[in-house]
């Protein structure tokens, strides 16, 4: 047991007269209290969630979503049997982003939570392959896709798919719909628009590569179909751009990914995957867990996982229903807005993104105006010092020599926020037009969403 308390100051505990342990697990016991405090002031050294503009998920929740968080703590969503109205509240989830999305039938698709939008990207990439291979699929799968996020090249990798990315051509920061008959043929399982492109927030048009793959299958006969990742998209056009189709409006389109835990409001770890119809996702892809004497299908990467991000979705979406969301995600677009305009105000700056529903995400992304005496990763790097985190990083293939930054705009960033980030900035370059540093990427720092391979794709071996 641990050793007599001698203080009755908690600073003064044995405890912490020493470092925490680093180098193997600990032998002896400490008080909790000590632990905690311990733990919590090392976190201090982490940036404050709110003011990072990189990411893309939720920093912000009301109390009450904190209260079922809490009280859901010790459910495994897998244990249906067990927590009976926890699948309830997740079945019942699927039935409404079925809805949002206009699924055919939203009372009859299959669709699951997930840990988050990757696990559900790669389960529609799994389907995807089945129905080829079911189709009498041989060789090497491919799937085309623009410049997508990391979770795309690990789905290639870890399920011995090709993927094949359309490189950015011209003036364009996305996949356009004339490029993608190059890249496909009978092995191509599926196409890839992102909806909600992790570079520049835009939103790639899905419906224009739904018609381009519909004058391919006239061509050719072959019939590809589309999974829409939607992991930042899925939660803003149905309110804020609602005559754009991108979904299930487009029979093409079999399956849809989206982060709850990022424009859905949910907490982090929580995701959503939809098939269009009951058909679109493979048997094979389906196990049954036992549930209050029967059996409940279940298809997850993952087994066990906490419930709690899915009931809190589920509050989410009753608490704010439609007309709660429309509110919430327009007033989110406005300060998106008010940021874009307080940067091409500095007339330092050209706009790639300004926070257009009909255009992308709420998101604000741009680049450097002319020659400047310094470069983007420099004012990355000021503004950390102020506790700003906002990410500078090349464009991808054929553009790399292009710098850009992007601010993600997310519930709970206010207008009065976006005054103290501009006078910040505004700082910022006053010092830096005086006083480059030219700095590189490697230098400036910050989470740009991409991941470099450990082994390069040329170095692994092909399944035979």
């Amino acid at each position: 047991m641990p050793e007599d308390i001698e203080a009755d100051d908690l600073f003064a505990m044995a405890g912490l007269q020493h470092g925490a342990p680093r180098a193997g697990f600990p032998d002896k016991e400490m008080f909790a209290q000590v632990a905690y405090q311990l733990v919590h002031d090392e976190l201090l050294l982490d940036g404050v969630s709110r003011m990072n503009l990189a990411t893309f998920c939720t920093t912000w929740t009301d109390d009450y979503a904190r209260r079922l968080m809490a009280e859901s703590l010790d459910k495994n969503i897998v244990d249906k049997d067990e927590y009976p109205q926890t699948a309830e509240l997740e079945k019942r989830g699927v039935r409404m982003v079925a809805d949002l999305w206009n699924a055919p039938d939203p009372a009859t698709v299959l669709g699951t939570s997930t840990i988050g939008s990757s696990e559900a990207a790669m389960l529609g990439g799994l389907a995807a392959k089945f129905r080829w291979r079911a189709r009498g699929g041989q060789g090497t799968p491919n799937f085309v896709c623009g410049p997508v996020q990391v979770c795309w090249e690990k789905f290639a990798r870890y399920f011995d798919v090709e993927i094949r990315q359309v490189p950015l051509r011209g003036d364009h920061y996305m996949m356009r719909p004339e490029d993608i008959a190059a890249y496909c043929d009978a092995n191509t399982i599926m196409v890839v628009p992102t909806f909600g492109q992790t570079f520049t927030g835009l939103f790639e048009d899905v419906a224009g590569i739904s018609k381009a793959l519909d004058d391919i299958q006239a061509a050719t006969g072959v019939d590809i179909p589309i999974h829409v990742d939607a992991a930042s998209g899925g939660f803003l056009a149905p309110f804020c751009a609602p005559d754009l189709v991108w979904d299930f409006r487009l029979p093409r389109v079999k399956s849809i990914n989206a982060s709850g835990h990022k424009t859905g409001l949910a907490p982090l770890g929580a995701g959503w995957a939809i098939w269009r119809e009951p058909a679109d996702l493979p048997q094979e892809l389906i196990f049954n867990v036992d549930y209050l004497g029967g059996a409940m299908a279940t298809f997850n990467l993952n087994f066990s996982r906490p419930g709690g991000q899915a009931i809190t979705q589920y509050y989410d979406f009753i608490r704010l229903g439609r007309l709660g969301y429309t509110r919430v995600q327009s007033e989110i677009y406005r300060v998106a807005q008010y940021l874009a305009e307080g940067l091409e105000a500095t007339g330092l700056f050209d706009m790639i993104h300004a926070g257009d529903p009909n255009l992308g995400i709420t998101a604000v992304s741009w680049r450097l105006r002319g020659e400047q005496n310094f470069n983007l990763y420099d004012l990355s790097d000021r503004l950390r010092s102020r506790g700003w985190l906002i990410a500078a990083y090349p464009l991808p293939a054929d553009r790399g020599e292009e710098t850009i930054m992007r601010a993600v705009i997310r519930h709970g960033f206010t207008h009065d926020m976006v005054e103290l980030l501009l006078a910040d900035m505004d700082r910022c370059l006053t010092v830096l037009c005086k006083h480059a540093l030219g700095l590189s990427s490697a230098e400036a720092g910050g989470f740009t969403h991409s991941a470099t391979a450990a082994v390069p794709i040329e170095q692994v071996a092909p399944v035979r």
